[in-house]
């Protein structure tokens, strides 16, 4: 990896089979620099050609993540060596040694993104730095390397830009991103690794909740926690999802869709539901809570809270009881419910369930306000809206 000049990057794509380099030059996809020097990188990536193509599916008919594309991203970093040899290899299945330190302490983070076709036929990314800054703070966490953010937005760029005929063009479609990183070092033994592998998949995506846009029903866990203070509860990891498995699959045996929880110290306060940030409307304000180290700062939230503020409406990011979110439904000041992600982009809530006690949200409607976010960020995602944030990124 060498530097170069802000504003450009090069990327070169060694195809092994003509062994030719292909140059290709991408821009900063609408982040802001200021006016000092910043470094790159170039990427010097190899790309190994799939013999046979896979057959895609019938793109009214995704589902989510069914379909894997033709190839994935794949580099290894080492304590000698740093991150090296980034590849494009046709997707398929990696070998592992049965001690590697993944499979016994789960030293592991991951993604998700989204790549959208336009009606011009553009494919471009929803604000991909955000999810590189993310990573590196997971990775922090769990004592894995950095990937910097030019680096890992590169990444991305190359492979959707190989896979750009997997991108789908139906209403309401995307390819799904899925950036990951593992330990690979075989060893026991609890300790930070010496080796990693940094892999992207990719797979074409409809709606991720069957319902859709549709209300769905929510259980409030009063046993089980997800998440504590000094914990990794604003980690993307695999161990908060491992453990929040158990909550949803009593909710499902209970007739609900998703389980919202609490915090794990008081088991008072809202905090996410399922795999998604949650926000209420409460007499026309809006509530959310706290990044303070137990919630996700879900890219879709930031880009909602940008959205509700520039609409004027008071966004309070701070603890909010389940008692006073109970209240409120009994009362009618319980407007609207909510919950952001980047798989469902934002999931209305028509029924929460507390114990023996239940209320109704809306009448079991989506939002007038809920619908007014639905609509603006998929907008701006798919290119229907301008897009005054600065936000999307296009793959040249």
């Amino acid at each position: 990896l060498h530097s170069t000049s802000r504003r450009q990057r090069q990327m070169c794509i060694r195809d092994r089979n003509n062994l030719d380099t292909q140059k290709r030059k991408y821009h900063n996809g609408g982040q802001k620099k200021n006016d000092r020097e910043s470094e790159a990188y170039v990427m010097d990536i190899r790309f190994e050609k799939r013999e046979h193509l896979k057959e895609k599916p019938d793109q009214k008919h995704l589902g989510f993540g069914k379909y894997m594309t033709d190839y994935m991203f794949v580099m290894d970093w080492t304590k000698e060596e740093g991150w090296k040899d980034a590849r494009i290899v046709p997707e398929g299945p990696i070998t592992m040694d049965p001690a590697c330190v993944t499979l016994h302490y789960a030293q592991e983070t991951f993604e998700g993104m989204k790549a959208y076709r336009t009606a011009e036929g553009k494919i471009q990314l929803f604000r991909p730095e955000m999810n590189a800054k993310r990573m590196i703070n997971s990775n922090a966490r769990l004592c894995m390397p950095e990937l910097p953010v030019d680096m890992f937005v590169e990444a991305v760029k190359a492979l959707v830009k190989v896979e750009e005929d997997w991108v789908p063009s139906e209403p309401e479609t995307s390819l799904y991103i899925r950036p990951f990183m593992f330990a690979t070092e075989a060893a026991l033994g609890v300790h930070m690794a010496s080796a990693y592998k940094f892999m992207i998949i990719c797979c074409p995506v409809g709606a991720y909740y069957a319902e859709g846009i549709n209300p769905v029903k929510i259980l409030v866990e009063d046993e089980l926690v997800r998440a504590v203070k000094g914990g990794t509860g604003f980690t993307k990891c695999g161990g908060n999802y491992a453990g929040s498995i158990l909550g949803q699959v009593k909710a499902e045996k209970m007739g609900y869709s998703q389980v919202l929880w609490l915090d794990g110290e008081h088991r008072k306060y809202v905090e996410e539901v399922g795999t998604m940030n949650i926000m209420f409307k409460i007499a026309g304000e809006i509530y959310t809570a706290p990044i303070e180290g137990t919630v996700l700062p879900g890219v879709t939230r930031d880009s909602m809270i940008h959205l509700l503020r520039d609409w004027g409406y008071k966004v309070n990011e701070t603890r909010l009881s389940v008692d006073d979110l109970m209240k409120a439904g009994h009362d009618g000041t319980l407007e609207e419910v909510f919950g952001t992600g980047t798989a469902a982009v934002i999931s209305p809530v028509g029924e929460l369930r507390y114990k023996d006690d239940v209320v109704t949200i809306n009448d079991f409607k989506i939002g007038e306000l809920t619908q007014k976010l639905y609509d603006t960020l998929t907008g701006i995602q798919w290119g229907r809206l301008p897009d005054k944030y600065g936000w999307t990124v296009e793959v040249k």
